[in-house]
């Protein structure tokens, strides 16, 4: 058994939870390993609000099977859904990436704004952003046209359309630092941060940095040992 960090992919696709993986394990900095779980009822992209209350069940049923090999848990969609239950339930740290990227964004009281694509989710991270404390810092939430799920599948078109929201949360909102509000977008993230001088914050590291404080044992000098978490 190894000592590692659970990601839960609340969505289904294993080449997402693939992808969001290897964000986490870099964003580690060779702390400890980074497993990850897929949800198998969730669809393979959760766009709808509904879907992202579905998946909350599952996600507390992953953390809970394996909490007891794992010294911390992220939740990686950006809705953190099944975070509080699971939380309640287990005695190691569990954070989600929108409450860790919020936390980011908003330090000293900074106005930010969220860039994502799916228009129907935008009730329910203005229900998190207000659940956080940070309703009044949030300066909106701009959303790409179009079906989100083909979207994503075309990196150079995500990128592009997440970059075009990045600018609209800038100079028309006047965000002074933009959440790219996504697990499934954290590739896009990555590429835009340098495209800007306005922070553009990743929810996954993130998740990963916040996870990290609260685990005291992790060193960052500790070897990367391979790790999974089979269902």
């Amino acid at each position: 058994m190894t000592r590692h960090i659970l990601l839960i992919n609340p969505n289904s696709s294993q080449s997402t939870s693939a992808m969001m993986q290897a964000i986490a394990q870099r964003a580690t900095k060779n702390a400890l390993a980074v497993a990850v779980a897929t949800a198998e009822r969730s669809p393979a992209m959760i766009v709808t609000e509904d879907d992202l209350l579905a998946s909350a069940e599952e996600v507390v049923e992953i953390g809970l099977r394996h909490a007891a090999d794992c010294v911390g848990i992220v939740v990686s969609a950006f809705g953190d859904p099944g975070l509080d239950d699971l939380r309640r339930q287990v005695a190691i740290p569990v954070v989600g990436i929108c409450e860790a990227s919020m936390r980011v964004a908003s330090q000293g009281g900074r106005p930010f704004g969220v860039a994502t694509t799916t228009p129907l989710l935008v009730d329910a991270i203005a229900a998190r952003a207000r659940a956080l404390g940070f309703a009044e810092l949030l300066t909106g939430i701009r959303c790409t046209a179009g079906d989100p799920t083909a979207l994503a599948d075309d990196k150079a078109a995500l990128t592009q359309a997440l970059g075009e929201m990045v600018e609209a949360c800038i100079a028309a909102d006047q965000a002074q630092a933009v959440i790219i509000g996504g697990g499934p977008l954290g590739e896009a993230a990555g590429a835009l941060q340098p495209r800007f001088s306005t922070p553009v914050i990743s929810p996954i590291p993130c998740a990963i940095a916040f996870l990290l404080e609260q685990i005291p044992s992790a060193r960052r000098e500790a070897p990367i040992v391979a790790a999974t978490a089979g269902e």
